[in-house]
């Protein structure tokens, strides 16, 4: 699956619930997000930006990756892609993105009975 490109935050859910379910509801922001993804067959390097915020990860699907979480704690995890989907256990969730109709679909899942799904749904740019 193609995912490289840069897209523009369209839409999305539940963005306040998985902030406050992270400890990061101080980080929120009115801002769009840019996300670009530079993709060379199974390596990737995925940047997400707002004005004076940067974070950026470099992986392989397919393999264990030394990642940084939105708050630049270092960890390590296996990166999968099955199906066209890219899978990533973070520390304090779930990552998962596929592209659907030209459309970068990210989902970010909480565990838990309290688990929040966050869904952002981003257009080429």
């Amino acid at each position: 699956m193609a995912f490289a490109g840069k897209y523009e935050l369209e839409s999305q859910d539940n963005y306040e619930e998985f902030l406050e379910a992270i400890g990061l509801l101080h980080a929120k922001t009115d801002h769009k997000v840019v996300t670009e993804v530079v993709q060379d067959g199974n390596d990737f390097t995925w940047t997400q930006t707002v004005p004076n915020w940067t974070w950026s990860n470099t992986f392989t699907a397919g393999q264990q990756c030394e990642l940084a979480t939105m708050k630049g704690a270092k960890f390590t995890a296996a990166v999968t892609m099955e199906g066209g989907k890219i899978s990533i256990p973070f520390p304090q969730y779930h990552f998962t993105a596929e592209i659907i109709e030209d459309k970068l679909i990210m989902n970010c899942i909480t565990p838990g009975e309290k688990g929040v799904t966050f869904k952002r749904i981003n257009k080429r740019i």
